[in-house]
Parts: structure tokens; sequence; C-alpha cells
């Protein structure tokens, strides 16, 4: 059987560039070798690209910006691979399909995906226009209102309008009251994110969430459980995991609770009523075929204390860690780590 060139990336530009590393070291490893020959990149933070030669066995902390060959991954049609460059000699390594194994802005949301489309390369995961719509929160709120999906009353603050935050801070009162959840639109791993219960935290949580993303989303907070599901797949054949849930350790599941502290857990299956379940499952295949979602995502809700099942958000590159629910799910489904990536390359390629 002839091995197929897959080209894995990771880092990234991205404020989740250390959780892609950790994430593209799980996958990488679990990548039949005979079945693959794994091309690894390494995106810098500043956005080099860097091919990588030697072995894989340390890729989360090795000294790729000293070690690595610049490359980057040509938009041409007819050539379809990655030009590996040493000096003023040009290499083209053929590429089968990407697997793009990055978190967050330049890499989650359309950008890579769209290099793919221009190089006529197939691309695990979602394509541009889904990619990007659930990135920004925003639209991914507004698509799942026109599905018809529960979620928690929100405002939407542009970056403009910290211009006149006494408007901003009586709009947040009276709209959406106290507690509140103030959200970067365009950021992952609960970066950027603080609950707010006073116009005191309300200011503060502004300022931080601006420092990440132009728009800002503030969201009335639920008292409840945080329930997940896995999706694969594509168009009408689509296959949904057993949720599974997360009890942080923390107030909320910030990005402290969920990768530093050891106290948070997450249990699979959730112990949940079987039609409460059922219904996550339905939602999270409703929300997927409305971005027009391909190959994976998962879908967060909030299970509220009346059992209600609200719609979160839904993220097209989730993390492939060694805590990360997504394969966990999967793995309570039936489905081994090894095959999920054979799933998702061979999604990609048909």
């Amino acid at each position: 059987m002839d091995k197929k060139n897959v080209l894995v990336l990771f880092g990234g530009a991205s404020p989740e560039h250390e959780i892609s590393k950790i994430s593209a070291d799980t996958v990488i490893k679990h990548l039949s070798e005979e079945k693959y020959h794994v091309i690894p990149v390494y995106i810098t933070r500043e956005g080099k690209w860097l091919l990588y030669d030697g072995t894989i066995d340390h890729i989360k902390n090795v000294a790729w910006e000293k070690f690595g060959t610049p490359a980057i991954l040509s938009p041409d049609r007819v050539n379809r691979g990655l030009l590996r460059i040493v000096g003023d000699k040009v290499k083209t390594l053929p590429v089968d399909v990407v697997f793009p194994v990055l978190h967050g802005e330049n890499g989650e949301d359309g950008t890579i995906q769209g290099l793919c489309a221009l190089a006529n390369i197939p691309c695990v995961g979602c394509g541009v226009l889904s990619s990007a719509v659930c990135m920004d929160k925003v639209f991914t709120k507004i698509i799942a209102g026109h599905a018809g999906l529960p979620q928690a009353k929100y405002l939407v603050v542009s970056r403009y309008e910290l211009d006149y935050l006494d408007e901003v801070t009586k709009k947040i009162r009276y709209h959406i009251g106290y507690p509140c959840f103030i959200k970067p639109a365009n950021a992952g791993s609960s970066i950027g994110i603080t609950k707010a219960t006073n116009k005191k935290e309300v200011l503060q949580g502004l300022q931080i969430a601006a420092t990440f993303s132009d728009k800002i989303i503030v969201e009335k907070a639920i008292k409840g459980r945080e329930i997940e599901c896995g999706v694969l797949g594509s168009g009408m054949d689509i296959q949904v995991s057993v949720p599974g849930e997360i009890v942080s350790a923390a107030e909320f599941y910030d990005y402290d609770a969920k990768y530093h502290n050891v106290e948070s857990k997450t249990i699979v299956p959730a112990p949940i009523p079987e039609d409460i379940a059922e219904l996550a499952r339905q939602m999270s295949a409703d929300i997927f075929r409305a971005v027009d979602g391909s190959g994976l995502a998962r879908v967060d809700f909030f299970l509220d204390e009346d059992n209600k099942v609200i719609f979160n958000e839904i993220n097209t590159f989730p993390g492939f860690t060694g805590i990360s629910m997504f394969s966990m799910v999967w793995e309570a489904s039936g489905v081994s780590q090894a095959e999920l990536l054979d799933f998702l390359i061979s999604t990609a390629m048909r």
C-alpha cells in the first residue's frame, strides 16, 4: 500500500500556540507509520514556516527555530506540494493531504483552509466558510439562532464602542444583567474570558477581551453543567459521540482550569438522562449542518438547573491533548485515536 504524504501543521501565530504543539504531538504519535509519511511543519509565533527533518519524539519542546528548514506550502494547483528552501535551492515535497493541527486565529479561522483550497490539496476538517463563521462567535450565534437552537442572552460590543463605556455598561446592566461572561469573539481555549458580577468587573473584562478581538460578546451567565459532544462526517453522513461532562476546579472552565489545574476533570459518558443526551447529540448535528461543517467539530452546551440544554459554541478543530474531551468522547463511543485520525484523513481526501 502506498503511503500518503500527510503535512501536519502546528504551532501558529495564535495565543493557542502551545496547545497546538501538544495536540500535534498526540496526532503524529497516533498516525499509522504503515499508512502515512508525516511531514511535520512548525509555524512560529511570528508566522515563519519550518520543516523539521529529525525525530518527532520531542515535538513539544524541540528547538524548531534552530533546527528547522524554511518551507512554504505552494498555492500552485499543479505542483501541489511543500517547497523546502535550502539557500538558493528549492525542492518540492509532494503532499497528499494537509492536517492543520492549529487552534485559533491563523489556523482554525479559514485562512489555512483557503490556502489549501488554492493549492487544490485536501485539508482535514471544516472548509473556509464553516471555519470562518465558527471562529467568529457572533456569526455562530446568528446561525444558531436561525437554526432554532436555544442559547444564552447576549450582546455584541465592538472595540470602537469602548470609547463610550458609560453607554456600554448601562446597556449590559439592563439587557444582560449580572453575573455575565465577557468573551473575545475570535479566540479559543477560554483565552480572554472573564466573569463579571458588577460594573467594575465588566470594565476590566471588556478591556481584557479587547486585547484579543475587535468584537466582544457579553453573555448572561447560566448556572448549570457543561456538556460536550464530538461530531464527525459531512452532509447527511454525520456521527455524534456520547456526551461528556466538564467539571471545572475553578468558578468556570478558564484557560488555567482547563490546562493547568489538575483538580479539573472530565466525566465520559456524562451522567445525564438518556433523553437529555440524545437531545444534545441531535443539537450537535443540527449546528454542524447549519454551519456547513465537515470532518470534525466539538459542540459545547450548558445544562441548566431545569435540565434545559443550551447551545454554547462549536469548535471546528478541538484539542487533541491528553486531557481533551474530543478524543475521550469518541473513545467512549468505540472509536480509537488511530481510527479517528484515519477517518478524518479519508474524509478529507474523499
